[in-house]
């Protein structure tokens, strides 16, 4: 796992496994500082590092928050299964209409790559979000911006006085968009993110590190251009420039199956 110190306020881990990222964010000083840890990293080695991560750098945890109900977003619970996890309420809503989908899903990843976990997932506590909404950090407040398209639920988080955007399985330079809840409602998401892209300095997609403004500007351009073509004709689109590998063509071929 890698870690990037991008401010001294925000850590950003990246996992061996898919780049997914973890961003840990504190506002406030002394007593009044609080902590929140979004996302996770993947790999059981990762998760045990985390509460360290934490207590080296003077993090205090104040809860969990995750952008979606992808399970390779939720593991914060089993690095910290006492932590609250906040998340959108269509997120909630989600992990209600698919009850042990995260946890099935983790599993089946498990044996596949033949991984073992000192304890299955559970999600405990969860505290659904309004969004578009805030959400209290120290004396500052995140805002809470809506997402969809890649799936039917999620939230980006904003940091405005950080200039810091975590948006989830968007902007990736890595991935292509994958549109399991439909081309629209990722183009929309698209629009909502483009003020925020403008005005952030650090962008952390959820695959993928940590990228500047100009890098997300140019990715939301590419990943704006495909979906485009791919709702006009879904057979004769050309991948973005750097995002053309082997996995890359399986993932768009998942596109045009939805679509077909």
């Amino acid at each position: 796992m890698r870690a990037i110190g991008v401010h001294e306020d925000v850590i950003v881990l990246e996992s061996r496994l898919w780049r997914t990222t973890c961003t840990l964010v504190r506002g406030g000083v002394g007593d009044a500082a609080e902590g929140f840890v979004i996302d996770s990293p993947v790999l059981p080695d990762e998760l045990e590092l985390l509460p360290a991560v934490l207590e080296q750098s003077g993090f205090p945890l104040s809860g969990l928050l995750a952008t979606h109900a992808d399970w390779d977003h939720l593991l914060g619970r089993l690095a910290f299964p006492r932590a609250a996890l906040g998340v959108a309420e269509t997120t909630a809503a989600r992990l209600r209409a698919e009850p042990g989908a995260a946890q099935r899903e983790l599993r089946e990843f498990d044996e596949r790559f033949y991984v073992s976990r000192p304890a299955p997932l559970s999600l405990g506590q969860i505290e659904p979000l309004a969004v578009p909404g805030y959400c209290g950090l120290g004396d500052s407040e995140l805002e809470l911006h809506p997402t969809g398209g890649h799936t039917v639920d999620g939230m980006a988080v904003w940091a405005p006085w950080l200039g810091l955007l975590v948006c989830g399985d968007y902007l990736s330079p890595f991935e292509i968009p994958t549109v399991s809840a439909g081309v629209g409602a990722y183009l929309d998401t698209l629009t909502r993110l483009e003020p925020l892209v403008a005005a952030a300095s650090r962008i952390v997609p959820g695959h993928g590190g940590v990228i500047n403004r100009e890098t997300a500007q140019r990715v939301l351009a590419e990943d704006r251009a495909y979906l485009e073509a791919l709702g006009r004709d879904s057979g004769g689109v050309a991948l973005p420039d750097g995002r053309r590998d082997g996995e890359q063509r399986r993932l768009h071929a998942e596109n045009v199956a939805r679509l077909a």
